[in-house]
């Protein structure tokens, strides 16, 4: 829909929320505004892009910092992993990526192309799952960006199930935002649309069964699209597309010599849905909001709590709880009735919640706006920068995170945070060192080798590796590793320090329990990131 002003916003909400939670409209365009801005934006330019006084944006960015969705980054607040939670449930309680990404990905590979998967977001398209080649000339589309559907592949084939409201809504829209600019993850039109094309694309994607999009988002990138069908019902359930661009496929190529391979994939997709067992979830969440309380009374003003309190609600969503009644929301937010039903209706008005005819609420699309798509596309030395320079700025000693080389022989430094000493160790990103001569490359190898010789089996039954002054004289270094949700180290933590500065029983009573604590937190941030995400170990 057309972007509307921070006061045109305010003025909707008063005419049209009724009942809405004016603090958690605020939050959720405090997300949104960030997002739209690729995750970083300071206080003034918020204060400017949101229409709301600074005092207000002070007080809705220290309470997403404290859950754990912002983090305040010098004079910058940035988006931070835990933001993700949101977009996570919505991703989960739809089934698609976890069912149909394996395939996805496997095309991709077959195809040395790239292969999205997207869901229909009113008169728009949404990205839920992408399998994106790294090559110089890629696909820089994220999970959770929105397109118009007009200039995409996938979007006749959505339209083919239109209504006339549909249709009218469409309209409304290209007239009121004829350059996209509503529409961030895409650049502007430069030329008048003719809109009469679509309505005839829309018709060749209903008689063919599939669309292409040729240069319509951009000049050189081309798309073919398939449906893939929901097995109960025979309607869309999401849209499968191969992506290139005209240097490496033509559209006319991508009809011939794609196609066929992306419908094989789309049946294969189609029978997994149709033999998929149930989702057996966990017991249901309860109590997701009583932190809240606490919090409040820790920070006082300063802690938004009908805010922090609203955003829980999504958190109530997952793989098994795709619809939810308010009984069920209040059961698992700890919130009153009363509450729950406050901030789902403040999420109906926001796009994020659709109410149901049997009383049940299910997430939609539109809550991959909050801060997904910015953070669907980071590394994991990005996760962990700003916890790598707390950790420096706490012990006042160097830290650095490391992966191991395909061969395992040697270490290569991915990140780092320094300290403010005369003394010190230094060494840059994409460096590389012996592994078995580096308490990084300890930890790593102890995960890796079989059978593990003596040193490398203690440093895996104790989790940490020690090593002192063995690969240059005075250096001493601890290292712990980072696992994925698998449970494999992929990476390694250490801090160095001078011999003189710390014995090795200061090593590992002062500096190992601060080094595992930053471990934990940026761990925690890479299995919230990668859940339905892929996050380069570098």
């Amino acid at each position: 829909m057309p972007a509307k002003s921070a006061t045109a916003l305010d003025a909707d909400t008063r005419a049209e929320a009724g009942e809405a939670v004016g603090p958690l409209l605020r939050g959720v365009g405090v997300l949104r505004r960030l997002t739209e801005a690729s995750g970083t934006l300071s206080p003034s330019a918020l204060e400017r892009a949101t229409g709301l006084a600074r005092s207000t944006v002070d007080r809705v960015t220290a309470t997403l910092s404290r859950m754990d969705y912002v983090r305040l980054d010098g004079r910058d607040v940035v988006l931070a992993p835990g933001v993700m939670e949101l977009g996570n449930a919505y991703l989960a309680a739809l089934r698609l990526p976890a069912l149909l990404g394996a395939h996805a990905d496997a095309l991709a590979d077959e195809l040395d192309e790239s292969v999205s998967l997207a869901v229909a977001d009113l008169d728009g398209i949404r990205f839920i799952h992408q399998a994106t080649r790294r090559r110089a000339m890629s696909v820089s589309f994220r999970i959770g960006d929105l397109l118009p559907a007009e200039r995409t592949a996938p979007g006749p084939l959505f339209a083919t199930e239109w209504t006339e409201p549909d249709w009218t809504r469409w309209r409304a829209r290209r007239a009121a935002d004829p350059t996209d600019a509503a529409f961030p993850a895409v650049p502007p039109r430069q030329l008048p649309a003719d809109d009469s094309a679509f309505p005839d694309r829309v018709e060749r994607a209903r008689r063919d069964g599939w669309a292409v999009d040729d240069q319509l988002i951009e000049p050189g990138l081309v798309a073919v699209s398939v449906p893939v069908r929901h097995p109960d019902t025979g309607r869309l359930a999401c849209v499968a597309s191969v992506v290139s661009h005209t240097s490496r496929h033509s559209a006319a190529d991508l009809r011939t010599s794609l196609l066929p391979r992306l419908r094989t994939a789309v049946a294969a997709m189609e029978s997994e849905l149709r033999t998929a067992a149930p989702p057996e979830p966990g017991p249901p969440p309860s109590g997701l909001a009583t932190w809240t309380t606490a919090s409040k009374h820790e920070l006082g003003r300063d802690f938004v709590e009908s805010l922090a309190r609203g955003l829980t609600v999504p958190a109530a969503f997952g793989e098994g709880r795709t619809a939810l009644s308010l009984s069920e929301v209040a059961r698992a937010t700890g919130l009153a009735r009363a509450t729950a039903r406050r901030a789902l209706l403040t999420h109906e008005h926001l796009g994020l919640v659709r109410a149901h005819p049997d009383r049940t609420f299910t997430l939609t699309p539109r809550v991959l706006d909050l801060g997904f798509p910015p953070l669907s596309r980071t590394t994991l030395p990005r996760l962990a920068e700003p916890h790598l320079r707390a950790l420096a700025d706490r012990l006042h000693e160097p830290t650095a995170l490391a992966v191991l080389t395909p061969d395992g022989t040697e270490i290569q430094y991915t990140a780092g945070a320094g300290a403010s000493r005369v003394l010190t160790v230094h060494i840059t990103v994409g460096a590389r060192l012996p592994a078995a001569r580096t308490s990084l490359g300890r930890v790593l190898l102890a995960d890796t080798a079989r059978p593990l010789p003596p040193a490398l089996a203690e440093v895996r039954a104790q989790g940490y590796a020690l090593v002192d002054e063995e690969l240059e004289s005075g250096l001493r270094s601890i290292a712990v590793p980072l696992r994925d949700q698998a449970g494999r180290a992929v990476a390694a933590l250490n801090v160095a320090t001078h011999a003189a500065r710390r014995t090795l029983e200061d090593c590992v009573h002062d500096v190992l329990p601060a080094l595992r604590t930053t471990a934990a937190h940026i761990e925690s941030d890479l299995h919230t990131a990668s859940r339905f995400t892929h996050i380069p170990a570098s």
